[in-house]
């Protein structure tokens, strides 16, 4: 059997294709942030294609920048890239949910996301901070995603 490549990729249902292995750039608070574009730009290196971040790793510049140096310095272009964030579940109302986006997009410093994905399955208290408060709902899924997908053009 072989072993999986980071080069490997899954064809989705609108014929775009997205690699079976990704690398998430998460890391403990303690950890430089400098980290987190040394790191990424290793990955590129090192033949990865799928980088995974998000908002509440709060390294979206790093990362950002670790792919826009890949990008200008040849390694790749940006179609080679397949990234991937998520919204924080303080962020789940509708009307959050682009300025999460955009915030992201502008962190990053990229034009778009190859994935956008709920962090958690389930929705916090709306709060301007990072914290982690006990649920104000419990919202199914579909109730959750149904407004997001129209607002996001996926209707």
């Amino acid at each position: 059997m072989a072993g999986l490549s980071p080069r490997q990729s899954v064809k989705l249902n609108d014929g775009h294709s997205m690699p079976v292995l990704g690398f998430g750039t998460h890391a403990s608070e303690d950890t430089p942030k400098s980290k987190a574009r040394e790191a990424t730009a290793v990955a590129i290196e090192v033949g990865f294609r799928h980088i995974d971040s998000a908002y509440f790793y709060q390294n979206e510049e790093e990362v950002g920048a670790a792919i826009r140096e890949k990008i200008a310095d040849g390694s790749v272009k940006r179609e080679d890239i397949f990234y991937t964030t998520k919204v924080w579940g303080t962020c789940f109302r509708p009307e959050l949910v682009r300025p999460a986006l955009e915030s992201s997009l502008q962190k990053l410093g990229l034009a778009h996301v190859d994935l956008f994905l709920m962090h958690v399955p389930f929705a916090f208290k709306v709060s301007s901070s990072l914290s982690r408060e006990v649920p104000d709902c419990v919202l199914t899924t579909t109730s959750l995603w149904s407004p997001h997908c129209c607002l996001l053009g996926s209707c």
